[in-house]
C-alpha cells in the first residue's frame, strides 16, 4: 500500500517509546494520527511535523485508519482498541512496528531494567560519529539528535526495546553469523 495513503494510528502517542516511533513513521511519509490523555511538548512536536493528535481516547479517533499501533501501557479495554476490533482494523504492538522498521537493516535493540536510554544514546552517537548515519529511536530526549528519534539513511537502526510484556522478542536484531 502507498505510504501516503496508509493511515497509522498510535494509541499513547505521547509516550516515550511511541513518540519516537511516530516521528520516524512521519519522516518515512506515512499519515500519522494518535491519541494521548494530555497534550505535551512531545505531542506538540509531533503535531508540528504533521501528525493529527487527539486529546483522550475515543472510537471516533480511529475513523479512516488502516493500522493501529499500541504500547504495552495501553489496556485492552481502551475504546480505540475496542473500536479497531469491531471495525476489523489490524492492531499491532509497538515492538511489531519497530521490527518492521528494522527489517532489512542491522538492528540493535537495547533492553534491560536500568540504563536503556543511556546505552541506546551512546551506541547511536558512536555509530553517528563513525559515519554510519543510523536510524535512532530512544525513550528519552537526546541533545545530539534534538529529540528522541532520528531517521538515518545508513543501514543501522538503534532502538530502545520494551521488555515488560515480552513483545521485544518480535525484534530481530542483527546477528553476525561468524560468531
Amino acid at each position: 500500500m502507498n505510504k501516503k495513503k496508509l493511515h497509522i494510528h498510535l494509541i499513547g502517542i505521547g509516550g516515550s517509546g511511541m513518540s519516537g516511533l511516530a516521528s520516524i513513521l512521519l519522516d518515512l511519509g506515512y499519515r500519522i494520527s494518535g491519541s494521548d490523555i494530555m497534550p505535551s511538548k512531545i505531542t506538540k512536536r509531533l503535531t508540528d511535523k504533521g501528525a493529527t493528535i487527539f486529546k483522550g481516547h475515543s472510537r471516533d479517533n480511529i475513523k479512516g485508519v488502516n493500522l493501529v499501533v499500541v504500547s504495552s501501557a495501553i489496556p485492552e479495554s481502551n475504546p480505540e482498541i475496542e473500536g479497531a476490533i469491531k471495525e476489523n482494523i489490524k492492531i499491532i504492538k509497538r515492538a511489531e512496528m519497530l521490527a518492521k522498521i528494522m527489517e532489512h537493516k542491522y538492528g540493535i535493540a537495547v533492553a534491560g531494567t536500568h540504563g536503556k536510554t543511556t546505552t541506546t544514546s551512546m551506541i547511536s552517537l558512536l555509530l553517528e560519529k563513525s559515519g554510519f548515519d543510523p536510524t535512532v529511536i530512544i525513550g528519552g530526549e537526546v541533545n545530539d539528535i534534538q529529540g528522541n528519534a532520528k531517521l538515518g539513511f545508513g543501514r543501522c537502526v538503534v532502538a530502545e526495546a520494551d521488555e515488560s510484556d515480552g513483545s521485544f522478542l518480535k525484534l530481530n536484531p542483527y546477528r553476525d553469523s561468524r560468531y
